[in-house]
């Protein structure tokens, strides 16, 4: 067996075990490795946002390039702080509020762009999203699917009246749709996990024991 002589490797290669040792039961060489991991990702992201955030976006414009306007928003991030001063911790909604709101408005013209827009110009049917899906008789039945999907799902949602005749039927077309969407949701979610498991025994029996290649 070739075991390598790298310490960060051996490092690595122990809290992985650390990590694994959960599923036999909580012990405390988990809870050092999950600890370990926590505060260096802390650190890390702290260390980060000084370097990389405050320093080349704040301070500089502000102390070298006389942008003194920045002075506000040094003020608005410092009131975070006042969360550990009990007697001034409701000034700490300013800035909770001044970043949800900023996001928000963001955020929105984004969302409705890329899912809704996009979403509704993608279910339209006409002769260029045919093509788009392929050439041939495919093309028309994925084009045709996808607006009986979105249909049938949309009218599930609607609770304005009772669940009967054709609306009870498209509904129930509508579940069918969203519980494969949530199939194929949950399955990525879980291919993912498993690649990072496969990856985790790459690592231990390959680089780190070497028992495989």
């Amino acid at each position: 067996m070739n075991i390598s002589g790298d310490i960060w490797t051996w490092v690595a290669g122990l809290l992985t075990i650390c990590i694994f040792s959960f599923l036999y039961k909580d012990n405390p060489m988990y809870k050092f490795a999950e600890h370990l991991f926590v505060g260096v990702a802390n650190g890390y992201f702290l260390t980060f946002t000084i370097h990389r955030v405050l320093i080349p976006i704040l301070f500089v414009p502000l102390f070298s390039a006389g942008r003194y306007w920045l002075i506000f928003a040094l003020i608005v991030g410092l009131l975070y702080l006042t969360r550990f001063i009990p007697k001034v911790s409701w000034l700490v909604r300013i800035p909770i509020a001044v970043t949800i709101g900023y996001y928000t408005g963001a955020v929105i013209p984004a969302t409705i762009q890329s899912d809704i827009i996009r979403q509704v110009q993608g279910t339209i049917l006409t002769p260029d999203n045919f093509q788009a899906w392929g050439a041939g008789s495919w093309g028309t039945v994925w084009s045709i699917l996808l607006f009986i999907g979105v249909v049938c799902t949309l009218s599930y949602f609607y609770f304005s009246r009772e669940h009967k005749g054709v609306l009870g039927v498209s509904s129930r077309i509508g579940i069918i749709f969203i519980m494969i969407g949530f199939g194929a949701a949950f399955g990525y979610t879980v291919m993912a996990r498993i690649s990072l498991l496969i990856g985790r025994f790459q690592f231990v029996f390959g680089e780190w024991l070497g028992i495989i290649q």
